[in-house]
């Protein structure tokens, strides 16, 4: 649904940031601005800054920030029709409807349809479990020590053996046997006709992110009964396994930074009775890459909560590449001596759960650990094979800085020389073409010596640092403007904001929170919120910041001349930019500017 930027910008304005982020965390006044730890990332000391006076917000810890709007998305995980939807409704200001195509509006009437059918299900479910045909279920979730309060919580239920009593119900509230079909709760048997996919079991409703019921799964009760111990939902329309995780519905708003991984539905409603409201669980599958992208919205902290059996070792190491692949650093909870997470917290206890999350170990040197295992150490052959995995396994990371840190790691625990280990990595690369470590003698310090930034970065940084002065200096622009275009912004994003901020302040209506929404981007808005967020270096006299601001500008107009200059022989349109740029220079730096 597109809206006119007009309304956009009504609703932004009628939204301030600091009374509807306060909605959301503890905001405390400090100077010009409000702060609180952010609501994005765990830390201990306030980072997350909140400007009143420009309407947007930063963090100084993970680098995420934006306007009103993008907060809303963020914290919600929502789209932008649905953030400004919430902000205009709080505002009182009316949204046009959305119009569809008459496919559409029949696609989301069906989904919608089939979203009421699950609801309906599982309040049927959840009347069953206690009524007196449920109490063998309700027995079981005594024996699991299952508050009545977190049963509420989860939506717990039970399918009654005749299960034609939930279709009987169905029926009655409307539904057709296509319909209850299609949303996986029966199929057709071409004796009996339809029939339910559920009976005698305790139901788990799945729900996704906005707490909407997608999909179920139960456990099996009877002993003789046949079918496997859990049965799932089947993936349907509404319901896609390797997007979705159990227990994310409320995990994304636990705040600890971190989200704990686990295998089962009773692993993660045991660990939120316990107060650990950051677990979730795959849904009957592996875990999958779609199902890391989900919990990347939210962290990229990830606990391991797996079983400490065999199974549980093989998923752990599994779910450790998925999440290293998608950029996620992991760590593993021991379970020892128990199998899971419930028996762990029945046995020893929520603190002692805890003291285990404050040491889990780095996951890589759990794979190196859980590959020891593979071989006889006490044997030179062994262990040369041993140290041979091992470096394969280093050469897996591209970042200097990172595999040294890993080479020093493991070099410590196994008592392997660092400058053999070192060796045995760049040969393994050589022969896999894996990424290899420079060659380079290792500084005896240990201390990584730091490049020089590249004339890209420093133009980048030039470019930044003038429109952050035009920010907290609007009335500069005007002194400005003969010497300064747009198109002295090289970065297309600083060209933008440019042209939108130069606009606005000839209008006398600057407006940084509205140049946010210009990008739809996270990482794009971020970065333009930097723009608007980044305190110019403290000078003490008029004389020092007129100099450091002339400085800026000159530099940036050198990019520019430079930039053009290399584009001259191929654009002839280039070469008027050269020509230009070159009086400009001249003049600039015979010219004084007065800040005041």
């Amino acid at each position: 649904m597109y809206y006119p930027e007009e309304l956009v910008e009504e609703v932004r304005q009628k939204s301030d940031i600091v009374d509807v982020i306060s909605g959301y965390v503890a905001l405390q006044k400090k100077g010009s601005n409000y702060m609180c730890c952010c609501p994005f990332h765990g830390e201990k000391t306030p980072s997350f800054s909140v400007n009143r006076a420009r309407q947007i917000y930063k963090c100084f810890g993970c680098g995420e920030g934006g306007n009103v709007i993008t907060f809303v998305m963020k914290y919600e995980n929502c789209t932008f029709p649905e953030a400004l939807k919430m902000l205009a409704e709080r505002a009182g200001v009316e949204l046009p409807k959305a119009e569809y195509s008459e496919e559409a509006r029949r696609r989301e009437s069906r989904r919608q349809r089939l979203l009421e059918l699950n609801r309906e299900a599982a309040k049927f479910y959840y009347v069953m479990l206690r009524n007196e045909r449920g109490a063998g279920a309700a027995e079981y979730l005594d024996k699991r020590q299952l508050s009545d309060e977190t049963r509420k919580k989860f939506g717990l239920g039970y399918a009654p053996s005749r299960g034609e009593e939930l279709l009987a119900y169905l029926r009655q509230k409307g539904f057709t046997d296509d319909l209850i079909r299609d949303v996986g709760l029966a199929k057709m048997d071409e004796r009996r006709g339809t029939t339910t996919q559920f009976w005698n079991r305790v139901m788990f409703p799945i729900q996704d992110i906005n707490h909407r019921v997608i999909g179920f799964g139960g456990r099996i009760m009877g002993s003789g009964d046949s079918g496997p111990k859990y049965l799932n939902s089947p993936e349907t329309e509404i319901f896609d396994k390797s997007r979705n995780l159990y227990g994310m519905n409320y995990a994304r708003s636990a705040r600890t930074g971190n989200i704990i991984l686990c295998e089962g539905y009773m692993d993660v409603i045991s660990m939120h009775q316990a107060g650990f409201t950051q677990a979730v669980a795959s849904l009957g599958t592996a875990f999958t890459p779609g199902q890391a992208g989900l919990i990347k919205k939210y962290t990229k902290d990830v606990l391991l909560a797996y079983d400490s059996d065999g199974a549980g070792v093989k998923a752990a190491l599994r779910a450790i590449r998925i999440l290293r692949d998608a950029g996620m650093s992991g760590r593993v909870i021991s379970m020892a001596p128990y199998k899971d997470p419930d028996e762990f917290i029945k046995n020893m206890g929520q603190d002692a759960f805890q003291e285990r999350i404050d040491h889990a170990e780095n996951a890589f040197m759990f794979e190196i650990r859980m590959l020891e295992r593979e071989f006889d150490l006490g044997d030179p052959e062994g262990k040369t094979n041993f140290y041979n995995q091992i470096a394969r396994k280093l050469c897996d990371f591209g970042e200097d800085v990172e595999r040294e840190n890993y080479l020093e790691a493991v070099a410590q625990t196994y008592h392997i020389g660092f400058d053999n280990l070192r060796k045995l990595v760049v040969n393994m690369a050589a022969k896999t073409g894996g990424y290899a470590v420079q060659t380079a003698e290792r500084p005896k310090s240990g201390i990584q010596r730091r490049g020089k930034n590249t004339p890209e970065e420093n133009a980048r940084k030039s470019q930044r640092l003038l429109l952050t002065w035009l920010t907290d200096y609007p009335q500069l622009y005007a002194k400005i403007r003969g010497y300064l275009s747009v198109e002295d912004f090289t970065v297309e994003l600083y060209r933008k904001v440019a042209g939108r901020m130069f606009d606005d302040i000839e209008k006398n209506q600057f407006n940084p929170a509205g140049i946010i929404n210009m990008f739809e981007d996270e990482k794009e808005q971020s970065e333009a919120a930097s723009l608007f967020t980044t305190k110019l270096p403290k000078l003490e006299s008029d004389q020092e910041r007129e100099k450091a601001f002339h400085d800026i500008l000159v530099r940036v107009k050198k990019n520019s001349f430079d930039y053009y200059s290399a584009q001259s022989g191929v654009d002839i349109s280039a070469l008027s930019k050269v020509i230009e740029g070159r009086k400009v220079l001249e003049e600039l730096n015979k010219t004084h500017i007065s800040l005041n």
